[in-house]
Protein backbone atom coordinates (compact mmCIF):
# COMPACT_ATOMS: atom_id res chain seq x y z
CA UNK A 1 0.00 0.00 0.00
CA UNK A 2 1.38 3.42 -0.97
CA UNK A 3 1.56 6.39 1.44
CA UNK A 4 -1.32 8.14 -0.38
CA UNK A 5 -3.55 5.11 0.12
CA UNK A 6 -2.83 5.26 3.86
CA UNK A 7 -3.90 8.92 4.08
CA UNK A 8 -6.70 9.34 6.65
CA UNK A 9 -6.71 13.11 7.19
CA UNK A 10 -8.73 15.60 5.11
CA UNK A 11 -7.44 18.89 3.75
CA UNK A 12 -9.03 20.68 6.72
CA UNK A 13 -6.30 19.14 8.87
CA UNK A 14 -3.73 21.46 7.30
CA UNK A 15 -2.86 24.95 8.52
CA UNK A 16 -0.78 27.57 6.73
CA UNK A 17 1.47 28.53 9.63
CA UNK A 18 3.54 30.96 7.57
CA UNK A 19 4.45 31.56 3.95
CA UNK A 20 7.23 28.99 4.37
CA UNK A 21 5.49 26.42 6.54
CA UNK A 22 2.28 24.39 6.43
CA UNK A 23 1.55 22.09 9.36
CA UNK A 24 -0.88 19.40 10.42
CA UNK A 25 -3.24 20.79 13.07
CA UNK A 26 -2.62 17.69 15.19
CA UNK A 27 1.07 17.66 16.05
CA UNK A 28 2.86 14.52 17.19
CA UNK A 29 4.40 15.37 20.56
CA UNK A 30 7.78 13.86 21.35
CA UNK A 31 8.05 14.62 25.07
CA UNK A 32 7.13 10.94 25.41
CA UNK A 33 10.59 9.87 24.16
CA UNK A 34 12.41 11.94 26.80
CA UNK A 35 12.51 9.10 29.32
CA UNK A 36 9.80 10.46 31.59
CA UNK A 37 7.18 8.12 30.11
CA UNK A 38 9.02 4.81 30.19
CA UNK A 39 11.73 3.29 28.04
CA UNK A 40 11.78 3.74 24.27
CA UNK A 41 13.46 1.39 21.81
CA UNK A 42 15.06 3.72 19.22
CA UNK A 43 14.63 1.48 16.17
CA UNK A 44 10.97 0.78 16.99
CA UNK A 45 10.37 4.48 17.66
CA UNK A 46 11.67 5.57 14.26
CA UNK A 47 9.81 2.69 12.58
CA UNK A 48 6.67 4.00 14.26
CA UNK A 49 7.06 7.43 12.69
CA UNK A 50 6.39 6.18 9.15
CA UNK A 51 2.68 5.35 9.70
CA UNK A 52 2.11 8.83 11.13
CA UNK A 53 3.60 10.45 8.05
CA UNK A 54 1.70 8.20 5.66
CA UNK A 55 -1.59 8.94 7.43
CA UNK A 56 -1.09 12.71 7.12
CA UNK A 57 0.23 13.38 10.64
CA UNK A 58 3.30 15.07 9.23
CA UNK A 59 4.22 17.52 11.99
CA UNK A 60 6.40 16.75 15.02
CA UNK A 61 6.84 18.82 18.16
CA UNK A 62 10.10 18.26 20.01
CA UNK A 63 12.85 19.99 21.96
CA UNK A 64 16.58 19.98 22.48
CA UNK A 65 16.06 18.46 25.95
CA UNK A 66 13.54 15.74 25.00
CA UNK A 67 16.17 13.03 25.19
CA UNK A 68 16.86 11.63 21.69
CA UNK A 69 13.92 13.41 19.99
CA UNK A 70 16.04 15.55 17.66
CA UNK A 71 18.19 12.52 16.83
CA UNK A 72 15.06 10.51 15.99
CA UNK A 73 14.01 13.23 13.53
CA UNK A 74 17.46 13.14 11.95
CA UNK A 75 17.36 9.34 11.58
CA UNK A 76 13.80 9.48 10.26
CA UNK A 77 14.83 11.98 7.61
CA UNK A 78 17.81 9.85 6.58
CA UNK A 79 15.68 6.74 6.28
CA UNK A 80 13.03 8.58 4.30
CA UNK A 81 15.63 9.82 1.85
CA UNK A 82 17.15 6.35 1.55
CA UNK A 83 13.87 4.47 1.18
CA UNK A 84 11.76 6.96 -0.78
CA UNK A 85 14.11 9.42 -2.40
CA UNK A 86 15.78 12.68 -1.50
CA UNK A 87 12.55 14.72 -1.66
CA UNK A 88 10.57 12.52 0.75
CA UNK A 89 11.91 14.13 3.90
CA UNK A 90 10.51 17.49 2.77
CA UNK A 91 7.05 16.17 3.63
CA UNK A 92 7.68 16.36 7.38
CA UNK A 93 7.74 19.40 9.64
CA UNK A 94 9.81 19.29 12.82
CA UNK A 95 9.20 22.09 15.34
CA UNK A 96 11.88 22.10 18.00
CA UNK A 97 12.55 24.15 21.13
CA UNK A 98 15.58 25.73 22.70
CA UNK A 99 15.39 25.72 26.50
CA UNK A 100 18.64 27.18 27.84
CA UNK A 101 19.52 27.83 31.44
CA UNK A 102 19.68 31.60 32.05
CA UNK A 103 23.19 32.88 31.64
CA UNK A 104 25.38 34.67 29.09
CA UNK A 105 23.65 34.83 25.71
CA UNK A 106 26.38 36.03 23.39
CA UNK A 107 25.98 35.33 19.67
CA UNK A 108 28.50 32.51 19.60
CA UNK A 109 26.77 30.59 22.39
CA UNK A 110 23.30 30.96 20.87
CA UNK A 111 24.57 29.96 17.43
CA UNK A 112 26.33 26.92 18.87
CA UNK A 113 23.05 25.66 20.30
CA UNK A 114 21.13 26.32 17.10
CA UNK A 115 23.82 24.45 15.18
CA UNK A 116 23.52 21.45 17.51
CA UNK A 117 19.82 21.17 16.68
CA UNK A 118 20.51 21.57 12.96
CA UNK A 119 23.10 18.80 13.09
CA UNK A 120 21.02 16.41 15.19
CA UNK A 121 17.97 16.86 12.96
CA UNK A 122 19.90 16.69 9.71
CA UNK A 123 18.61 19.96 8.28
CA UNK A 124 20.05 23.22 7.01
CA UNK A 125 17.22 25.33 8.45
CA UNK A 126 14.88 24.78 11.40
CA UNK A 127 11.17 24.88 10.47
CA UNK A 128 10.36 26.53 13.79
CA UNK A 129 12.51 27.21 16.82
CA UNK A 130 10.47 27.80 19.98
CA UNK A 131 12.38 29.69 22.67
CA UNK A 132 11.75 29.18 26.39
CA UNK A 133 13.13 31.28 29.25
CA UNK A 134 13.00 30.25 32.89
CA UNK A 135 13.46 33.52 34.75
CA UNK A 136 12.27 36.91 33.52
CA UNK A 137 14.31 38.60 36.25
CA UNK A 138 17.31 37.78 34.06
CA UNK A 139 16.77 40.08 31.04
CA UNK A 140 19.22 38.26 28.82
CA UNK A 141 16.29 36.58 27.05
CA UNK A 142 16.19 39.82 25.04
CA UNK A 143 19.78 39.28 23.93
CA UNK A 144 18.99 35.68 23.00
CA UNK A 145 15.95 36.77 20.97
CA UNK A 146 18.06 39.31 19.14
CA UNK A 147 20.51 36.64 18.03
CA UNK A 148 17.75 34.18 17.16
CA UNK A 149 16.11 36.88 15.04
CA UNK A 150 19.41 37.37 13.23
CA UNK A 151 19.67 33.65 12.54
CA UNK A 152 16.14 33.74 11.15
CA UNK A 153 17.18 36.47 8.71
CA UNK A 154 20.28 34.46 7.83
CA UNK A 155 18.21 31.34 7.08
CA UNK A 156 19.20 29.01 9.91
CA UNK A 157 15.68 29.38 11.31
CA UNK A 158 12.58 29.71 9.16
CA UNK A 159 10.15 30.72 11.89
CA UNK A 160 10.81 31.94 15.43
CA UNK A 161 8.37 31.15 18.22
CA UNK A 162 8.13 31.00 22.00
CA UNK A 163 7.25 28.39 24.59
CA UNK A 164 5.42 29.14 27.86
CA UNK A 165 5.89 32.88 27.65
CA UNK A 166 3.26 34.94 29.45
CA UNK A 167 1.28 37.65 27.69
CA UNK A 168 3.23 40.54 29.16
CA UNK A 169 6.54 39.25 27.82
CA UNK A 170 5.14 38.28 24.42
CA UNK A 171 3.85 41.84 24.18
CA UNK A 172 7.29 43.14 25.12
CA UNK A 173 9.01 41.12 22.42
CA UNK A 174 6.47 42.15 19.78
CA UNK A 175 6.81 45.81 20.79
CA UNK A 176 10.57 45.53 20.26
CA UNK A 177 10.03 44.23 16.76
CA UNK A 178 10.92 40.57 17.17
CA UNK A 179 9.18 38.28 14.66
CA UNK A 180 7.15 36.07 17.03
CA UNK A 181 5.29 33.47 14.97
CA UNK A 182 3.81 31.41 17.81
CA UNK A 183 3.65 30.67 21.50
CA UNK A 184 3.25 27.12 22.79
CA UNK A 185 1.19 27.00 25.98
CA UNK A 186 -0.89 24.65 28.08
CA UNK A 187 -4.53 24.83 26.94
CA UNK A 188 -7.42 22.45 27.59
CA UNK A 189 -10.93 22.12 28.94
CA UNK A 190 -9.22 22.06 32.35
CA UNK A 191 -6.81 24.90 31.73
CA UNK A 192 -8.43 27.79 29.88
CA UNK A 193 -5.97 30.44 31.06
CA UNK A 194 -4.89 31.36 27.49
CA UNK A 195 -8.38 32.72 26.83
CA UNK A 196 -7.96 35.47 29.42
CA UNK A 197 -5.13 37.48 27.82
CA UNK A 198 -2.99 35.34 25.54
CA UNK A 199 -5.52 34.37 22.86
CA UNK A 200 -6.94 37.89 22.43
CA UNK A 201 -3.46 39.35 22.05
CA UNK A 202 -2.30 36.61 19.68
CA UNK A 203 -5.43 37.01 17.55
CA UNK A 204 -4.78 40.73 17.30
CA UNK A 205 -1.12 40.27 16.34
CA UNK A 206 -1.46 37.23 14.05
CA UNK A 207 0.53 35.03 16.45
CA UNK A 208 -0.38 31.34 16.50
CA UNK A 209 -1.01 29.32 19.65
CA UNK A 210 0.26 25.74 19.74
CA UNK A 211 -1.61 24.00 22.54
CA UNK A 212 -0.27 21.19 24.68
CA UNK A 213 -1.88 19.32 27.57
CA UNK A 214 -5.10 19.23 25.53
CA UNK A 215 -5.96 15.72 26.76
CA UNK A 216 -4.44 16.32 30.21
CA UNK A 217 -1.91 13.56 29.71
CA UNK A 218 -4.68 11.06 28.87
CA UNK A 219 -7.02 11.94 31.74
CA UNK A 220 -9.54 13.39 29.26
CA UNK A 221 -10.36 9.96 27.82
CA UNK A 222 -12.77 7.09 28.45
CA UNK A 223 -10.06 5.34 30.44
CA UNK A 224 -10.80 7.52 33.50
CA UNK A 225 -14.57 7.84 33.12
CA UNK A 226 -16.50 6.50 36.13
CA UNK A 227 -13.24 5.49 37.77
CA UNK A 228 -12.16 6.13 41.36
CA UNK A 229 -9.62 8.85 41.90
CA UNK A 230 -6.22 7.46 40.89
CA UNK A 231 -3.44 7.19 43.42
CA UNK A 232 0.21 7.90 42.86
CA UNK A 233 0.87 4.35 41.64
CA UNK A 234 -1.81 4.72 38.95
CA UNK A 235 -0.22 7.88 37.58
CA UNK A 236 2.56 6.01 35.85
CA UNK A 237 3.73 8.68 33.41
CA UNK A 238 5.05 12.18 33.92
CA UNK A 239 2.06 13.54 31.99
CA UNK A 240 -0.56 11.81 34.13
CA UNK A 241 1.09 12.97 37.35
CA UNK A 242 1.42 16.53 36.08
CA UNK A 243 -2.14 16.92 34.87
CA UNK A 244 -3.72 15.14 37.83
CA UNK A 245 -2.27 17.95 39.95
CA UNK A 246 -3.89 20.41 37.57
CA UNK A 247 -7.25 18.66 37.95
CA UNK A 248 -6.91 18.88 41.73
CA UNK A 249 -6.44 22.65 41.54
CA UNK A 250 -9.18 23.06 38.89
CA UNK A 251 -11.96 21.47 40.89
CA UNK A 252 -11.14 17.96 42.02
CA UNK A 253 -11.99 14.46 40.87
CA UNK A 254 -15.76 14.63 41.43
CA UNK A 255 -16.19 17.67 39.17
CA UNK A 256 -13.77 16.13 36.68
CA UNK A 257 -16.03 13.07 36.49
CA UNK A 258 -18.94 15.37 35.66
CA UNK A 259 -16.88 16.85 32.84
CA UNK A 260 -16.01 13.40 31.46
CA UNK A 261 -19.67 12.42 31.62
CA UNK A 262 -20.65 15.55 29.68
CA UNK A 263 -18.00 14.83 27.06
CA UNK A 264 -19.30 11.27 26.78
CA UNK A 265 -22.79 12.60 26.02
CA UNK A 266 -21.41 14.94 23.36
CA UNK A 267 -19.28 12.17 21.91
CA UNK A 268 -22.36 9.97 21.68
CA UNK A 269 -24.20 12.69 19.76
CA UNK A 270 -21.34 13.15 17.31
CA UNK A 271 -20.18 9.49 17.27
CA UNK A 272 -16.70 10.35 18.43
CA UNK A 273 -14.62 9.76 21.57
CA UNK A 274 -14.21 11.91 24.65
CA UNK A 275 -10.70 12.76 23.43
CA UNK A 276 -12.05 13.95 20.08
CA UNK A 277 -14.47 16.32 21.81
CA UNK A 278 -11.66 17.71 24.00
CA UNK A 279 -9.43 18.18 20.94
CA UNK A 280 -12.14 19.81 18.84
CA UNK A 281 -12.94 22.25 21.64
CA UNK A 282 -9.37 23.58 21.80
CA UNK A 283 -8.88 23.56 18.02
CA UNK A 284 -11.86 25.90 17.75
CA UNK A 285 -10.50 28.45 20.23
CA UNK A 286 -9.23 31.78 18.87
CA UNK A 287 -5.62 31.87 17.63
CA UNK A 288 -5.08 28.10 18.03
CA UNK A 289 -3.19 26.74 15.04
CA UNK A 290 -2.67 23.22 16.32
CA UNK A 291 -2.86 20.84 19.26
CA UNK A 292 -0.02 18.60 20.41
CA UNK A 293 -0.83 14.98 21.20
CA UNK A 294 1.85 12.80 22.75
CA UNK A 295 3.05 10.02 20.46
CA UNK A 296 4.20 6.94 22.40
CA UNK A 297 6.17 5.61 19.46
CA UNK A 298 6.30 1.85 19.25
CA UNK A 299 3.96 1.50 22.26
CA UNK A 300 0.50 2.82 21.32
CA UNK A 301 -1.24 4.44 18.37
CA UNK A 302 -4.41 6.57 18.35
CA UNK A 303 -4.20 7.98 14.82
CA UNK A 304 -7.56 6.74 13.58
CA UNK A 305 -9.43 8.08 16.58
CA UNK A 306 -7.59 11.42 16.51
CA UNK A 307 -8.41 11.80 12.80
CA UNK A 308 -12.12 11.91 13.63
CA UNK A 309 -11.67 15.36 15.14
CA UNK A 310 -11.92 16.70 11.59
CA UNK A 311 -15.23 14.94 10.89
CA UNK A 312 -17.52 16.95 13.19
CA UNK A 313 -18.05 20.27 14.87
CA UNK A 314 -19.33 21.26 18.28
CA UNK A 315 -22.82 22.74 18.22
CA UNK A 316 -24.22 25.34 20.66
CA UNK A 317 -25.92 22.67 22.77
CA UNK A 318 -22.59 20.86 23.11
CA UNK A 319 -20.86 24.03 24.27
CA UNK A 320 -23.67 24.76 26.73
CA UNK A 321 -23.26 21.32 28.29
CA UNK A 322 -19.51 21.82 28.65
CA UNK A 323 -20.04 25.26 30.16
CA UNK A 324 -22.51 23.84 32.69
CA UNK A 325 -19.57 21.96 34.20
CA UNK A 326 -16.58 24.23 33.62
CA UNK A 327 -18.44 27.25 35.01
CA UNK A 328 -18.29 25.56 38.43
CA UNK A 329 -14.53 25.07 38.37
CA UNK A 330 -11.97 27.30 40.04
CA UNK A 331 -10.31 30.17 38.17
CA UNK A 332 -6.84 28.87 37.33
CA UNK A 333 -5.80 32.28 36.06
CA UNK A 334 -6.38 33.72 39.52
CA UNK A 335 -4.74 30.76 41.28
CA UNK A 336 -1.74 30.06 39.03
CA UNK A 337 -1.38 33.15 36.89
CA UNK A 338 -0.93 33.62 33.17
CA UNK A 339 0.39 31.08 30.69
CA UNK A 340 3.70 29.60 31.79
CA UNK A 341 3.61 31.08 35.29
CA UNK A 342 3.62 27.55 36.73
CA UNK A 343 7.23 27.27 35.54
CA UNK A 344 8.44 30.42 37.27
Amino acid sequence: MTPDQNQILPSSSRFQFSSKLQICRILNGMWQVSGAHGSIEPRAAVDGMFPYLDSGFTTWDLADHYGPAEDFIGEFRRRLSSDRGAQASQNIQALTKWVPQPGPMDRGWVEKNVDISLRRMGVESLDLLQFHWWDYRDPRYLEAMSHLSDFRHEGKIQNLGLTNFDTQHVQELVAQGYPVASNQVQFSLIDGRPEVRMAPFCSEEGIHILAYGVLAGGLLTERFLRQPEPGRADLNTASLAKYKRMVDVWGGWELFQELLAALEVIGGRRRVSIADVALRYVLDRPAVAGVIIGARLGLSDHRKDNARVFEFRLEPDDLELIESVTSRSKDLYQIIGDCGDEYR
